[in-house]
């Protein structure tokens, strides 16, 4: 079995996605970037060795929930961590009620970077 993940970061701010694509490279993960959630939805339907998507919640047009209807619309499974600066419970509500596997604060911490996406993959996994 492959070791190697294939993550798809979705996030239309340059840093934020600089940032977490090196905390991921660094951890040996393959990544793949999207700066939209259009560009995001044509690589995650052209590619499905994708094992895992985070994706930042606010992105125009398509932001992180418009992006879960439409893969989920297509019948792709791959899990989806968000990742917003929005503290609302109905944010969490929300997630909770599309199946997403974590949601993240901004600033992404690193360490809770990694572990939330080695549990997620884990449990991915499992139930595969």
């Amino acid at each position: 079995m492959d070791d190697t993940y294939r993550i798809l970061v979705v996030e239309d701010n340059d840093f934020v996605r600089m940032q977490i694509v090196k905390y991921l490279r660094d951890a040996a993960f393959e990544t793949i970037e999207a700066v939209s959630g259009d560009e995001a939805i044509d690589r995650i339907m052209s590619n499905q060795g994708i094992d895992l998507a985070i994706v930042d919640v606010r992105m125009e047009p398509v932001g992180g929930f418009e992006f879960i209807r439409a893969v989920r619309g297509q019948d792709i499974a791959t899990p989806v961590i968000l990742v917003t600066g929005d503290q609302t419970p109905d944010l969490l509500e929300r997630a909770g009620q599309c199946g997403v596997s974590a949601v993240l604060m901004k600033p992404v911490e690193k360490d809770r970077l990694l572990k939330t996406v080695t549990r997620t993959i884990s449990a991915s996994r499992r139930l595969a």
